[in-house]
């Protein structure tokens, strides 16, 4: 067998512990740290931690998004590897994508996204923008994409502020985060002027068929509840990854 082709399979066990290894510790501690039950707080030991071992305290199984981002990122390293895209090539598609599935399990589980996320996704978004598109439309991306969605921002603000009002109740949650925000101008900066144009309208599209899907399923399950908070950064994921990864 050809040794460079034990190399996808495993950058894609490295990059599923790292995403995993994030999504435990940062959103918690706001640092890197020792990995710990969720239930109890007990420390694993590095052992327990790389084997997906019980908890030793309380006896819990581990959560099965650790085997679920192993199993998504070891295949999108190994199809990527298979069919890089052209303009990126293999390894910074790599890297992009351990990113997005940072942001994604973060979010999903926490609602945010954390500021050293963003910081470290502008990073990347920036170099890659530029290296793909050339720095004035990869500025301009961002300013766009962050711009856009600053504007939603305020006015999902106002929106909440005036049914508060309305409806005499407090409303703690709001359409967008300022994490969204944050991931939009990043989404500019990998897409650049004008993609991120196509790119906020499939977020903004793909989001409008997801709210339904939710509110539909929450109506069967005669669960409706107004203004039930549904992630966002998802659908701009997905649109990241429909225009930047061909």
């Amino acid at each position: 067998m050809d040794l460079s082709s034990l190399l996808p399979l495993l950058l894609g066990l490295v990059g599923g512990y790292f995403v995993n290894y994030i999504g435990d510790v940062l959103p918690t501690t706001r640092r890197f740290s020792q990995p710990a039950c969720r239930y109890c707080e007990n420390s694993f030991t590095w052992k327990e931690y790389f084997l997906f071992s019980n908890c030793s305290a309380c006896g819990h199984r581990r959560s099965r998004r650790t085997l679920v981002v192993m199993l998504a990122l070891l295949a999108a390293t190994i199809y990527l590897w298979v069919r890089p895209p052209v303009h990126l090539g293999f390894l910074l598609a790599f890297l992009i994508a351990t990113f997005l599935c940072i942001v994604l399990i973060i979010d999903f589980e926490y609602r945010l996204i954390l500021h050293p996320v963003s910081i470290a996704g502008a990073v990347l978004a920036f170099s890659t923008g530029w290296f793909i598109h050339g720095l004035a439309t990869t500025l301009i991306g961002g300013a766009v994409g962050f711009g856009s969605m600053l504007a939603f921002y305020f006015l999902g603000e106002v929106f909440a502020r005036y049914m508060a009002k309305r409806r005499n109740e407090t409303i703690d949650e709001v359409a967008l985060g300022f994490g969204d925000v944050n991931l939009s101008g990043i989404a500019g900066l990998f897409l650049g002027w004008p993609v991120i144009l196509a790119g906020l309208l499939f977020a903004i599209f793909a989001g409008g068929i997801g709210s339904l899907l939710v509110i539909a399923i929450m109506l069967i399950r005669k669960r409706y509840q107004a203004f039930t908070p549904i992630p966002y950064a998802p659908f701009l994921v997905l649109a990241i990854v429909f225009y930047l990864f061909r």
